[in-house]
């Protein structure tokens, strides 16, 4: 919680005065701070959004500011402390009101509830669970919200696509491919899927209906990966039944557009030992001659 605080305050700063802060040496700097604190009788600390907002609208921009403040409240503390009950109570509270609304920011809280509802929601929730119980309940599961939504929009943006006859190649120089775009006549037999996005558990389950629609197996299925970033373990296994399947129902898997990273998952797991580093191609063309070798050797047999 307090290096979460910390952050937010820094990133509130950020917005306000235009730069940027430098997280790793935030949080060092509170973790020794925080493991030495104790020794003296003091009690874990944290950067705090108020005392932030209100050096810099008083003009305290600078590192030198959190210092000064510091060692202000560290003199009062040990020589003023007496004077403090002299302060009017009102007095505290009319500088609390202020420092609230110049911190609270609702010109830019106008303008994110004009976003998309789902992420109103969220900010809304969590707003709620802050005033009713408390800032680290809140915190939770506002990032669990925001994981949730995140993974949904991941599923929602991410697509299976199925070409037979003829595949359509776009100039973007993926995979291979560069100039302009183009159609490629598919051999007959050869059914091509391409995964536009993340292979993980959010459309490990559609992809597994997409590639069982098919009634009659085809002699070969590539499955073209050029926009695949990563695979988690259920896409793993998901893929490991389609090279299962593809085995006993005669049909040969050949992959495409594999990139390292999701080629170093595919050794780890075994699954291109069973696939065969024949079979696994670096784009597209090199993967319709591998199929066109397989189809032309299979009628010869």
């Amino acid at each position: 919680l307090g290096a979460i605080e910390s952050l937010l305050s820094a990133s509130v700063a950020d917005g306000v005065i235009g730069e940027r802060h430098r997280s790793n040496t935030e949080l060092v700097a509170q973790g020794v701070a925080n493991i030495i604190v104790p020794f003296v009788g003091g009690i874990p600390v944290t950067g705090a959004i108020a005392r932030t907002m209100t050096n810099i609208n008083n003009g305290g921009r600078s590192p030198i500011a959190g210092m000064t403040h510091a060692v202000v409240l560290l003199v009062t503390f040990l020589f003023l402390m007496p004077l403090m009950a002299y302060i009017p109570m009102a007095v505290l509270a009319g500088v609390l009101v202020v420092i609230s609304y110049n911190m609270s920011g609702w010109r830019s809280v106008r303008a994110s509830l004009r976003g998309p509802k789902s992420d109103v929601a969220v900010l809304v929730v969590t707003f709620l669970l802050t005033v009713i119980f408390d800032l680290t309940i809140a915190i939770e599961l506002g990032l669990l919200l925001a994981m949730l939504l995140f993974m949904q929009r991941m599923v929602e943006s991410t697509r299976i696509l199925v070409s037979r006859g003829e595949l359509e190649l776009h100039a973007s120089g993926d995979d291979g491919h560069q100039g302009k775009s183009e159609r490629l006549m598919l051999p007959e037999g050869v059914e091509v899927y391409e995964i536009e996005g993340p292979f993980f558990f959010g459309i490990a389950n559609r992809f597994e209906e997409v590639t069982s629609v098919t009634q009659a197996a085809p002699p070969v299925r590539i499955l073209r990966m050029r926009s695949v970033p990563f695979m988690d373990s259920t896409a793993v296994r998901n893929l490991g039944i389609l090279v299962a399947t593809s085995k006993r129902s005669g049909t040969r898997l050949i992959l495409s557009g594999v990139n390292e990273r999701v080629h170093s998952t595919l050794r780890a797991t075994g699954l291109a030992d069973l696939i065969g580093d024949t079979y696994i191609c670096p784009d597209i063309h090199r993967a319709l001659e591998v199929a066109s070798v397989y189809i032309v050797e299979g009628k010869k047999g």
